[in-house]
């Protein structure tokens, strides 16, 4: 495998791992009285919260609904489909 191979394979497995945590987020959004920095869902919530917390000041919940997360898994998906499904920039460059 060369390089490219290895970091493209790389970058599928962490753009998959943040979109599978955004959903986690979405879960643990419908049990508000979950408690985030407890242990297992503190796993959840330190890497997904530096990208959170800057998109809740620019797109405010909705009706007391929290969409920031929502957003951020279309983002992560789109990000995975324009760089590495078939289609994409890095399987068309290499």
């Amino acid at each position: 495998m060369d390089a490219v191979a290895i970091a493209s394979w790389g970058l599928g497995i962490l753009l998959a791992l943040m979109t599978l945590l955004f959903i986690f987020r979405i879960v643990l959004t419908w049990y508000p009285q979950t408690d985030l920095n407890r242990f297992p869902f503190n796993l959840i919530a330190i890497p997904t919260e530096p990208f959170l917390a800057p998109s809740r000041k620019i797109v405010p919940p909705l009706g007391g609904v929290d969409i920031t997360p929502i957003i951020w898994v279309g983002i992560f998906s789109l990000l995975r489909e324009v760089l590495l499904g078939q289609q994409g920039l890095l399987r068309i460059m290499f």
